[in-house]
């Protein structure tokens, strides 16, 4: 062992790697990519029963991948999900929950002062670049997450209502009735009933979270707090 790592007996920080640095995203991505393909392989299997019972010609693995029905599946949860998150980013700005490390500290509702934010004349030497001016460019990147996240919605809920349109005109047709036009899904059953099973699933998880934060620990998780801590403290992370 070497002098430095000795010497004044602080402990050196772990080694940094690419593996390491960004285990978190990783992970999650390639489960991602895991899921996604079992819901494909999964999908098709069905999808291929219920053309079996109507005496039609099934579908191979590729057909299936660059069908509506699959595509509708896929972005009806992804839309969800950015919704989720941009109705979190944004609602934690001014809602609280005492006791939850899910919250900011009771007495910080709302945007926050330049100097707790670090923007302008208070941003650092590792500030980006856009928190130090003082025009529309703080301003855009100062709330540019819940944007893109909003975004990130708009653009997957639009790209479900197409592929819904689609799939639902193929079951109409199958059944020998006319298909409906994009505005007409819009406001259909099959569209909102889609939409809202996922937002209400969405909504209940961050509810519970929330909550159950509170009272209930997970050790050495940031969305947890202490173990030790008590149960009224506010925005502490383990």
């Amino acid at each position: 062992m070497s002098d430095a790592s000795v010497g004044d007996g602080r402990e050196q920080p772990p080694r940094s790697s690419f593996w390491r640095d960004n285990g978190l995203t990783l992970a999650f991505g390639g489960a991602f990519l895991v899921v996604l393909a079992g819901q494909a392989l999964a999908g098709r299997a069905g999808f291929n029963e219920d053309l079996a019972v109507d005496g039609l010609q099934q579908l191979t693995l590729g057909e299936y991948l660059m069908s509506s029905d699959f595509a509708v599946d896929v972005t009806e949860n992804w839309q969800s999900e950015f919704l989720q998150f941009f109705l979190y980013i944004f609602g934690t700005v001014w809602l609280l929950q005492r006791g939850s490390p899910e919250s900011k500290p009771l007495h910080k509702a709302g945007t926050e002062s330049d100097e707790e934010q670090r923007v302008g004349a208070h941003a650092r030497a590792d500030s980006p670049r856009w928190a130090g001016t003082r025009d529309w460019r703080q301003n855009l990147y100062s709330r540019s997450l819940g944007a893109v996240m909003a975004l990130l919605f708009v653009l997957s809920w639009l790209a479900q209502s197409v592929a819904g349109t689609a799939a639902y005109g193929e079951q109409q047709l199958r059944q020998l009735q006319p298909p409906l036009s994009w505005g007409a899904y819009l406001v259909s059953a099959d569209f909102w009933s889609r939409s809202l099973q996922n937002w209400q699933s969405e909504l209940l998880a961050v509810a519970a979270m929330a909550i159950l934060s509170v009272y209930l620990r997970q050790r050495g998780s940031p969305e947890s707090k202490p173990v030790g801590s008590s149960h009224t403290s506010t925005g502490v992370e383990g």
